[in-house]
Order: structure tokens, then sequence, then C-alpha cells
């Protein structure tokens, strides 16, 4: 069982670990380096361990989560395990078929971001009644618990929002418009409210298409700063927004400030030309001697610390939030 817990931990740790340290080439779902695809995708063995892991997301297969599954199936062969991912594309009733078609095969650990709680509950109930351990990922903090999850490894939404909307703060802006590119995904609501109470100014919410139609998004965006000239700052949620965000922007005419979530290449490269004020992102301090320990740790008993957010596990400790990722980490 130690041995079933700390490979399953470290798929997703290190899985995380990846977009924290920008291992990843940005060059998309269909570039050489993000090596995506659609659909489940297994990795090939060497090891022959005979444990077997499923990890399913509400991935995209954009940007941030072609990194994630490029550190997942690394780790995989690191351990020598076997492991199926399964991307959802932000469909609830999908990912809970995907958990269920996991429970079938009788996987021996299963890691799921958890966007809509409701949608998979009864999906985790049957995967926990079957003996499967369960660690949730990327969204899911506030449920965990009650999923049946052995712990999370991710973000306090929240917290992290709060440090983005003090930085805005800071930067000066008066008005910020808060891109959410997924419905029904409670983190990034979380996410957008945490930026109103760090901000203390006003701050709207906009629901945009999202990842999987890119160009409306643009139009979108473009059209709510067209609309209300007073934006002077746009936070995206994810980093193929914020690249849409752009676009919007200059196409608005507007000297709007942009901030986002999660870092990429293209968001580095942005960052250092500008265009970009900063970035909500891991730190990747603390997580130099996970593979030596992951092997002997249980998912739980180990977490890094991560930048502008909070990471918990079944002792409840959890680290605090850093600043976020802008011109001072140049």
């Amino acid at each position: 069982m130690r041995r079933l817990l700390g490979s399953l931990g470290l798929l997703v740790v290190l899985a995380l670990t990846l977009v924290a340290v920008g291992c990843g080439e940005d060059k998309g779902p269909t570039g050489k380096g993000g090596g995506a695809s659609k659909g489940n995708d297994n990795v090939t063995l060497t090891q022959g361990s005979g444990l077997t892991f499923a990890m399913v997301t509400h991935s995209d297969e954009g940007a941030f989560w072609t990194v994630v599954k490029k550190g997942a199936q690394q780790a995989a062969k690191d351990e020598g395990v076997k492991l199926i991912w399964s991307p959802s594309n932000n469909d609830p009733q999908k990912q809970a078929q995907l958990i269920d078609a996991a429970v079938s095969q009788k996987v021996d650990g299963l890691a799921v971001s958890v966007p809509n709680a409701s949608a998979i509950r009864g999906a985790l109930a049957k995967a926990k009644s079957a003996g499967i351990p369960i660690i949730t990922l990327n969204s899911g903090v506030d449920d965990y618990k009650a999923l049946g999850a052995i712990t999370h490894v991710g973000q306090t939404e929240e917290i992290a929002g709060k440090a983005a909307g003090a930085k805005l703060k800071a930067a000066g802006a008066k008005k910020v418009l808060c891109v959410i590119h997924e419905q029904n995904n409670i983190g990034l609501q979380q996410r957008c409210q945490g930026v109103k109470e760090g901000f203390g100014g006003t701050v709207t919410n906009t629901q945009v298409k999202g990842t999987a139609d890119i160009a409306t998004t643009q139009t979108e965006i473009r059209s709510k700063l067209q609309a209300d000239k007073s934006y002077d700052a746009v936070i995206a949620l994810n980093p193929d927004i914020a690249s849409a965000a752009a676009t919007a922007i200059k196409g608005a005419g507007s000297s709007a400030k942009l901030a986002t979530f999660d870092l990429t290449p293209g968001v580095i490269k942005n960052i250092k030309a500008g265009s970009v004020l900063f970035a909500v992102d891991r730190v990747p301090e603390a997580l130099q001697d996970q593979r030596q320990h992951g092997r002997r740790r249980s998912a739980g008993a180990h977490r890094p610390g991560l930048r502008g957010q909070e990471q918990r596990g079944d002792r409840g400790e959890a680290r605090r939030p850093r600043h976020p990722v802008g011109a001072r980490d140049k």
C-alpha cells in the first residue's frame, strides 16, 4: 500500500511540478513538444510493476494540461507503472463516465481534478467502494475529503486570487475584468472572488467561450473592453486565455494591464516583453527531493511549496501563497 500511494502521489506531484518549472515546450496540442492527443493515452512500461493508475481530468489538452500530461507520463515511466490519461474536455458528464471506466478497469489508483464536485460524486463513491485510492488535483481543495480522497494537490483558489488582486491594486488598476473560460468550474469562480477580495475595488466576471473557440473568446473580451473603456486591467485564468486577452486588448485599442494564472514559456516571454504584468504560479522550492522521497512517503506527507498557492493533505497542513511571478521575478 505504501508503494501504491507513493507512486500515485508522485505521478500527480511531478505532473504539476513540470508545469511549475516550465519544462514543457509550449507548442500546443499539435506541436512536437506538446505530445498531446485526444482520448485516452497509455504509457508503455519497461519496469513492469503491475500497478495501473488513471488520471481523469477536465483537461482541454491546451497549454497547461499538455504540460501536466507530459509530467504524469514521465513520472509513470520513472516509477515503472502504467498511466491511463483520460481528458474530459470540460465535460462533467464525460468525466464521470471516464471515472466509471477506470473503476471497471480495476485501476490501482485514481487521480482526478474536481471542477464540478456534484457531477463526479457518484462515480468517485463507486471508486471508493471498490477500494481504489483517490487523489484530487488542480481543483477540489474544498471537496476532496467529502469525496473520499486521501489528499489534494493544488491551490486554494481564493488565496491565489487574493494575491493577484493585491498585485493589480499595487499596479494602480481601478477596474478589473476577470475572464472565466469554463462553465460550472467552481475553482475559476473562486479565483475571481479572491481577486475581488484582494483588489478591494470593482471586479467584474465575464464568461467566455473558452479554449475550444479562441477566436470567439477574443471577440467576447474585445467587445467588453470596447463597451466599457473604464476597464484598466484584465486577468485571465489560463495561459491560452491570456493570449486571447492580449490580442483582444490590442484590438479594442485599450491600455488595460493584463495578468494571468499559470505559467508557460509563452507567458514568461510576454512578462519579459511587458505585455503581461504577472502570472500566478507555483514555485519549484521543496521539489528537488520529491523523487527520492516519493517512493517511501504517502501521497499526503510531502507537499511542495507553491507560489500564490496553498496545498493541503490529510494532516491539514498548508503553505501560504507568495507573490505572483511578475516584474521583480524577471
